[in-house]
């Protein structure tokens, strides 16, 4: 095994045991052996971009949001579509200073699903916006309303979306309330970084 391999290996070994260590919500406890059989698989999926945020951009992830509080910043490849538990179109991270953790990954949707694509899916939701070059987001309703730079940041226009229906998994950090509650309280450290 190469040293890299070693060290993906170990960092999801190691990811693994703290997030199966942690206290959990009841709804964390029930997860089903098809749901615990994705979580692994998104997990090797994305253990390349697990503390590799320069791995993510070069596969092309973007970021669209700054620091979310309770929930981190995204990052989102565009030609990621439809569900896929091993191609998750957005990567959440926290970062502390110059290092980038992976904490999430989701899914958003124009509406709620029919058939929830993973089985027990619990869904939030996030208002439209303007998205910017660097992160930053103001909620608009309606495209025409985005500014072609930030005001605040001057940032360009990057791109808007209508209110959307998001799907979370906790899947590289622990979330006591559950795998796929929309916030995390135990992020309440990074939310000033």
């Amino acid at each position: 095994m190469s040293r890299k391999a070693g060290i993906v290996v170990s960092v999801v070994l190691a990811g693994l045991l703290v997030w199966m260590s942690f206290p959990v919500a009841e709804a964390q406890t029930t997860v089903s052996r098809e749901v615990t059989a994705q979580i692994a698989q998104a997990r090797l999926a994305t253990a390349k971009y697990a503390m590799d945020v320069e791995r993510a951009k070069a596969d092309g992830y973007m970021i669209i949001t700054q620091m979310i509080p309770n929930m981190g910043y995204h990052f989102l490849n565009p030609k990621a579509a439809g569900f896929d538990v091993t191609k998750p179109p957005i990567l959440v991270y926290v970062r502390r200073g110059n290092n980038w953790q992976l904490v999430a990954i989701e899914w958003v949707y124009p509406k709620r699903p029919a058939k929830a694509p993973i089985r027990g899916a619990r869904y939030g939701s996030f208002g439209a916006a303007c998205h910017y070059k660097d992160g930053t987001f103001i909620l608009a309703n309606a495209e025409a309303r985005c500014a072609k730079t930030n005001a605040k940041t001057g940032a360009e226009f990057n791109f808007w979306h209508p209110p959307l229906v998001t799907l979370h998994m906790w899947i590289w950090y622990p979330n006591p309330s559950g795998t796929f509650a929309e916030f995390n309280p135990l992020l309440t450290p990074f939310n000033k970084d």
